[in-house]
């Protein structure tokens, strides 16, 4: 299983929410790329890099922060936050991004994501299904969408994802644990690469994360609170 970190940006820094309100942003760091060079001094390979600006904008804002991580960094970065339209995907995979996630538009634009999936192939196109109660949530996690969970990702499978980040949004930055019981039944009933994130506070949550068969984690606030070091993270790498 893949141990993935997250660096989530607002204003220029990084920054962690509270399931999704962006009034409770703490800042964790003044330079993102402080962060990523952290992250990839201990030894962890994947970053998992939100744009909160983008995400409110409803446009990429944040692509000079990603290109900066890219090239100053080794890590391999997934990309999320505004990603809307044409240009928005091409400027994140300009800028350095490995696989790019979308999650909001596979919800409003179907045919738009499908294309994206298409052109790009399933190895760089990322699924977002976040949830709230087992309906996904869009436009930065504001707005239920009245889909259900495990149908929006089988549908999806039916069209070629293989890559779903499953955000349970009533635990994110939570520290309260992660919704592992979803995320087996999920599984059960899709033959997807499932990577979970929402609620991890500890080794244990990530081991059992690693047990329901996810193929990976997004830790982040876990670590920013000090409940988990990096350098144990490098251990498990």
């Amino acid at each position: 299983m893949r141990i993935i970190m997250a660096v989530d940006i607002l204003e220029g820094k990084c920054v962690r929410l509270t399931r999704g309100d962006y009034n409770t942003g703490k800042v964790y760091r003044e330079d993102p790329l402080d962060m990523a060079l952290e992250i990839e001094d201990n030894g962890l390979k994947y970053l998992h890099l939100v744009d909160l600006d983008g995400a409110r904008a409803k446009k990429v804002v944040n692509h000079k922060l990603l290109e900066k991580i890219c090239l100053k960094t080794q890590l391999t970065v997934d990309f999320g936050g505004g990603i809307r339209s044409d240009d928005d995907i091409r400027i994140a995979f300009d800028c350095g991004a490995a696989q790019v996630t979308a999650g909001s538009i596979a919800v409003t634009d179907q045919p738009l994501f499908l294309e994206w999936l298409k052109r790009y192939g399933n190895q760089k196109i990322i699924l977002g299904a976040d949830f709230i109660g087992k309906e996904i949530a869009t436009h930065g996690w504001m707005k239920k969408s009245g889909k259900d969970l495990t149908d929006f990702i089988s549908d999806y499978h039916s069209g070629g994802i293989r890559f779903v980040i499953c955000t349970d949004v009533s635990r994110d930055g939570m520290l309260s644990g992660p919704s592992t019981d979803i995320y087996r039944q999920i599984l059960e009933k899709v033959d997807v690469d499932l990577i979970a994130s929402g609620g991890i506070s500890s080794l244990k949550d990530i081991e059992d994360i690693c047990s329901c068969g996810c193929e990976g984690v997004i830790i982040g606030k876990a670590v920013y609170e000090g409940k988990i070091q990096l350098k144990e993270l490098r251990e498990l790498c």
